[in-house]
Parts: structure tokens; C-alpha cells; sequence
């Protein structure tokens, strides 16, 4: 059976630069990781377990519209590893879910290794290093949520000089996953 990380206290809420501690008053405070700000988008990490309906709504929108609709890739996208996930939103400034990323523990897609996968933006922030941007919080959030575990992603092969810029390192191992060319990477260590 798979090891399914429960959610844990984020003892600050990030804002910049500036560390505040949170109020306890609201149950929901200790249950994920509060919103910080980044310049253009506003993130969010929460558990699948803590998803709101209209969250999930928005995340499966936006999955389906980038990777079965623009990549015209028809893929079951309902993987059932959402519910034993960590779910990073990036919105812009109206609140709309413009990037994505999921965030999921040992043992799940890899065996030996924590991964980061669905990674997405809308077409309204391409251009714009929303990509880069989502996938450096990405890394952050899995030291906080994963700590000391190696990080494994399945990269497009047309995307290995935007993860190798971010820190990943290929493993030569190339295959196709729904017909598009894929290749692992493997998180260095800093």
C-alpha cells in the first residue's frame, strides 16, 4: 500500500520576503499551506484532501485544455494518483487558475523518488515565465512537503533545456508516453 502524505502546520504564511506567522483561529490554518505571493501569480498548495470543489474543477479544466485539447492527446487524465497528491495553483491577479503543477510523494509514479508532474500553464501566461516561475515554487514546495527525498519528473523531450535550467539532469532513459517523446530527469541535489 502507498504511503500517502498527510498534510502538514506551515508555520508561516510567505508573502515575499517577509515571514508572518498565521493565526490559529481558523481550523483550515493548519490544514495547508496559505497563499504567498509572487510576482504575477498568487500560489496555493493544498492536499487533494483539501481541495475545494471549484479547485478541482479549475484544475481539471485547465489539465484537460492544455494536454488532451491543445496537445490533441487523448489520454485518461484521472490517473488516480490526484488523491494521494499535492496540488500547487498559480493564479493571476482576477483569482483565475492560470498554472499548475502536482506534487506527489515516494512511491507513486517512482519508487525510489518524490515527483513533480501535470506541470502546466494556460495559454493567457505563456511567454511570461509563468512556467519557470510555477516550476521553482514546485521545487520549494517539495523540499517543505518531501524533505530529503530525490525528486524524479517525466519531462517532454522538447522541454530538457527548461528543466536542466531549473536543475534536473537527464537520464538518458527516452520513451514515448502517449505518443509524445518523454524523457526522465532527476532533481540535483543543492
Amino acid at each position: 500500500m502507498t504511503k500517502v502524505a498527510e498534510p502538514k502546520q506551515s508555520p508561516f504564511y510567505f508573502f515575499a520576503n517577509i515571514r508572518l506567522p498565521i493565526f490559529q483561529e481558523s481550523p483550515y490554518s493548519i490544514l495547508y499551506t496559505p497563499y504567498y505571493f509572487m510576482p504575477d501569480l498568487n500560489f496555493k498548495c493544498v492536499h487533494f484532501s483539501y481541495l475545494t470543489i471549484r479547485e478541482l474543477y479549475d484544475i481539471m479544466a485547465l489539465r484537460q485544455e492544455v494536454f488532451i485539447v491543445e496537445q490533441n492527446c487523448p489520454y485518461l487524465d484521472a490517473d488516480g494518483k490526484d488523491p494521494q497528491s499535492w496540488h500547487l495553483m498559480g493564479f493571476d491577479d482576477a483569482k483565475n487558475l492560470v498554472a499548475y503543477t502536482r506534487l506527489l510523494p515516494m512511491g507513486v509514479s517512482y519508487e525510489n523518488y518524490a515527483s513533480i508532474g501535470r506541470v502546466v500553464s494556460s495559454k493567457s501566461v505563456r511567454g511570461q515565465g509563468a512556467g519557470k516561475i510555477i516550476m521553482q515554487e514546485s521545487i520549494n514546495q517539495m523540499r517543505i512537503i518531501f524533505p530529503n527525498e530525490p525528486v524524479k519528473i517525466s519531462a517532454q523531450s522538447y522541454l530538457l533545456r527548461f528543466y536542466e535550467s531549473l536543475g534536473f539532469q537527464s537520464t538518458g532513459e527516452s520513451y514515448l508516453e502517449d505518443d509524445i517523446p518523454h524523457t526522465s530527469m532527476i532533481l540535483k541535489e543543492q
